[in-house]
This record gives C-alpha cells, structure tokens and sequence, in this order.
C-alpha cells in the first residue's frame, strides 16, 4: 500500500538527503515510509526546535536543503523560535508537521497555519490526490524564494492510500538576476568609473555574495581597482587574497582595521543587508566616504547608502570587470593596498591570564583555543554576549565554516543542536560550539544529539559566567536589578560527562591542555570534548562595548 505519507517520503527524497525530528502521533507515518523505503538519512534530536536549527545548520554548512519534522500541537509550537530563525536569515528548508484531521481540530489542536504565518512561513497542506506535488511545490518555493516552509500531514489523511507515486519534477528557481536594461547599465558604467578612479576604494562582501559564487570574482575586481577588501561576519574568508583583507567589519572587527575603513573615499558592498551592527550603529564609514551597495533587495537597506544596483553579486562583479578600461596593476603593492599599514591590522588585545576576579580572562582563553584548534574546523555559534570571542579570535577558512543560528532573530538556546546538522554537512572537519551558560541550559535537550552524531570530531565551548551576560553588561550597568541576570554556577563538564563527553572544568589557562592533547588524537579515537570555561563576567567583549554606546 502506498500512502499519503509515503507519497510525502518518496517525493521528498529527491530533493534531500536527510532529515532531522521528534516522533510523534502526527508524523509517525511519514517516519516509517522514510525509513523503510527512501535512502534519506534521519536523524533523532531531542526537541522539535532542534530538529529545525540542526537542518538549518546542515544547510548552511553546505549541506544542501535539509528537511526537519515534527508532531502537530506541542510538537509543531516547539519548532516556532527556530522558524523564526530560519526565516529571518533566509534559509531555505522543508518542515513536515502533523495537523488537525480534516474533520476539525481536537481540543489540543491551535491553527497552526496561522502560527507558522505569524513568523514568516507559509503552509502547505497535503490531501489524498495532491501528497507528491504539494511536496514538491514546497520544495520550490522553498528553495524559490529562500525560506523554509511547513508542509502539513492532516492526522486522518496520512495512512489513506494513494496510489503509485508520481515522478517528482524538477523544481522551477529563478535565474541569478543580471543587471539588465539601460538604467542598470549605465549604473554599472558609472560605479566602474568611479572604481577606476576611486584613491582608495574598498570592496565588502556578505553571505549574500557568498551564496551567489562571488568570491572569484570579487577578488578579480579588487586586483583590477587596486581595492582592500573585508566581509561581514557571515561572508568571511570570501575574498581570496588575505594579504589585502581587512577581517570582519561591525564590531567583530579590528579597531585599527575599522579605522583603516574609515579613510576609504569609496565603498562598494556587495550581498550584505547593511544591519546596524554591521554598520557598527552608523560608524563604519566616514561622512565622506562614497557608499554603493548591491543586492537583490528591492531598495537600498541602509540610509548611508549613495548608490544602489540591483543584481546578483557574482553577475554585477563580472559586468564590472568588463566594464573596467584600463584595469589597475595587479601586482603586489600599489597606490592604497601599498600605502595601507596592514601588516598585523587584525591584532586583538592578547587578554590577561586571570581577570581580576581571579576568573579567566575570556580573551587570553579565547586566543589560546584557537592556537590549538585543529586547522579543518567548523564553528558553530550560539547568542549571547559571548559571541564575540570566537569571531575575533578562532579565524576560519570560508562563509559556512562559522555558523550563527540564532543571530537573525537575535535569540539564544539554539547552539547544542546546531552541532549535528554541521557536523554531517561537513563530516571530514571538526565542529566546535561556543556557547554561552544562559543558552547551553535552554539548549541542553540536544547536548545528547550533539554528543552522539559528532562524537569524536565534535568540541563545545561554555563561556561559563554564572549570569545572562549580555544582560548584566547593559542594563545591569544601567543599574537595573541585577538577581534576574545572575545563574547559579551549573558544572557543564559533569553534564557533558553524564552523556558520553569528556567533560573539562577551565579554571586557567594551563588547564587547556586538555584540548591540546584531544586535538593530538585521532578523531576515531575521542570522546566529544566539553571545555567549561569559568570566565570573568566582567570582561566585556568589544563589540558590546559598542552595542552599548549605539544602543
């Protein structure tokens, strides 16, 4: 017999190859059909959210679209934060939830088509003749328009028979928009004019031209211009010559390199949305700096904007170049990327062995675990105010090696599961998480999943501060009542050790060793490494610091 549920399996197997849920009521059908009769691999979380955020990290790592499932009710309301999140950072994924039957809800059912819509996602809902091209059409517009959607099994639909399953077609996406038509031409004309005569022009790139294959060409336009380049903190590493690069920009990045970008006359950015904490609350550029930005967005995203281009990031890079008449030296100095003191410009503050709380420093700690991080790394971060350390101090190689669910809807909790959806996205590198205490206890459902799926190639940093320290560095120095804001010290590494890891209490910097001697094995040959950093809390990270003076 084949079912609608087994309808939704096979269709789906042609466009995923795992997917990540809780078992329930409503989705127990759908499990079954996918397990006995698809190749896709699933695999078990411990809550629903972290079955969204674990397929939103796989995607992200480089996966490719991931689907993540649910029961209805409960089940489904559970999955809502990660949703958002999803949503918010554009991420394209599949949700298979169960819902109410046909007939009505039951008295536990909420109208969860309404629910999904009030964050950003639209439903589509399965029948008996529909199940294969509904599921298709979710896949398309998931993948259309970059965003996940829910695909809804009624309770009393899932088991009726449905017939031979229909061949799956080819979802319909939309073609790279090129910068086409005589307004845009003659925008391209004019921002290659300028580059050619900008003194020192500068070129950043996001997620956005990462996603779009930019990096080529980005770096052939820089060597064309003569351009220093940086990226934001999702578009890292996307440029490829690192001797011309300025890091992150925002308050991730280096103060002397943040003062370097403030001297540029022309600043042309590509596939970055331009949010305040990129734009370091209206600081990044000088008033006279000449900003252009390009984008698929409708409309320029930020008011410093002068100049805006629609188009694929990687397409108008490419028309740039052929624009350009007489292109630059490539050569390795010359005029601004000669001139620039760049030598050391991403140095941060080395941090002290203790605080003087007697606590660790978060800095020093920071920087010595990256010294003996393995090089073939993976980070994935949850929120909070210990963000900062791993982006200014744990470098990595490209965009979807540093992972942050969590950071477009500004939500924390998320981070235990994003482990096992990098860690079998990238199954050749070692995935670490940093994590704070407030969001490693909400997120501590998933430390299991984490523990099981990366075993010996998985690593998590607690910056272990015994309060919400975003918190207690903003309104606790307002002089809000600081008891909400406060945790009582929970030991992590006992935690991490009642599950399989290896668990290690960091009291100084000399207790690092431990990961120095788990680095040095074989992974086949380790258990999933919890370090508990017993941080200052007094230590604030710089880009806090600027959070605090903008906000």
């Amino acid at each position: 017999m084949s079912t609608v549920s087994a309808h939704v399996a096979h269709t789906l197997a042609h466009f995923v190859d795992h997917v990540f849920g809780v078992m329930g009521n409503g989705n127990a059908y759908f499990l079954d059909a996918l397990e006995r009769e698809t190749p896709v691999r699933y695999t078990a979380v411990r809550h629903e959210a972290g079955a969204v955020v674990a397929a939103d990290a796989y995607y992200r790592a480089g996966g490719g679209l991931a689907a993540a499932t649910a029961t209805y009710g409960a089940g489904f309301t559970n999955t809502l934060t990660a949703l958002a999140e999803a949503v918010q950072a554009q991420v394209p994924l599949v949700l298979v939830v169960g819902d109410e039957p046909t007939s009505g809800p039951r008295s536990w059912d909420v109208d969860q088509i309404a629910l999904a819509a009030a964050v950003g996602a639209r439903t589509y809902t399965v029948g008996r003749a529909d199940a294969a091209a509904t599921t298709a059409i979710a896949v398309e517009h998931a993948l259309a328009y970059r965003v996940p959607t829910v695909l809804a099994l009624p309770y009393d639909v899932a088991v009726l028979e449905a017939g031979p399953v229909a061949e799956a077609p080819s979802p319909r996406l939309p073609a790279p928009l090129a910068p086409a038509g005589a307004f845009a031409e003659g925008t391209v004309r004019e921002l290659a004019h300028v580059l050619a005569h900008a003194e020192r022009p500068l070129l950043v790139g996001g997620r956005g031209a990462w996603v779009a294959g930019a990096g080529p060409a980005l770096g052939a336009l820089a060597d064309a211009t003569g351009a220093l380049t940086a990226s934001t903190a999702l578009g890292r590493g996307l440029f490829p010559r690192a001797e011309y690069d300025l890091g992150v920009v925002g308050g991730f990045g280096a103060e002397a390199a943040m003062e370097l970008i403030r001297s540029a006359d022309v600043a042309v950015v590509f596939g970055a949305s331009l949010n305040a904490f990129t734009m370091r609350f209206g600081n990044l550029f000088a008033p006279g700096t000449r900003v252009f930005q390009v984008d698929v967005a409708p409309t320029a995203t930020h008011a410093h904007v002068g100049g805006y281009l629609r188009g694929d990031a990687r397409l108008v890079a490419e028309a740039l170049l052929a624009e350009l008449d007489a292109p630059r030296a490539t050569g390795a100095a010359h005029g601004w990327r000669g001139s620039a003191e760049l030598e050391g410009i991403q140095a941060r503050h080395p941090g002290e062995a203790l605080a003087p709380d007697g606590r660790l420093d978060p800095r020093s700690s920071a920087r010595r675990i990256g010294e003996l991080l393995p090089d073939d790394r993976v980070v994935v971060s949850d929120g909070g105010h210990f963000i900062g350390w791993a982006n200014m101090y744990w470098p990595v190689a490209a965009p979807d090696r540093m992972i942050m669910v969590g950071t477009a809807y500004q939500s924390i909790g998320l981070g235990f599961a994003s482990v096992p959806g990098a860690a079998l996205a990238k199954p050749g590198s070692t995935v670490v998480l940093t994590t704070g205490d407030g969001g490693g206890l909400m997120a501590l459902a998933d430390l299991e999943t984490a523990v099981r799926v990366a075993g010996g190639r998985g690593l998590a940093v607690v910056w272990n501060d015994a309060a919400y320290g975003a918190e207690v560095n903003l309104y606790g120095l307002k002089g809000l009542a600081d008891a909400p804001m406060r945790i009582p010290e929970v030991d992590f590494a006992a935690l991490g050790t009642a599950v399989g890891a290896q668990g290690v209490v960091v009291r100084t910097l000399d207790d690092l060793d431990a990961l120095a001697a788990w680095t040095a094995r074989p992974a086949g040959s380790r258990p999933f490494l919890l370090l508990d950093l017993r941080i200052s809390p007094d230590v604030l990270s710089p880009h806090q610091e600027e959070i605090i003076r903008g906000g």
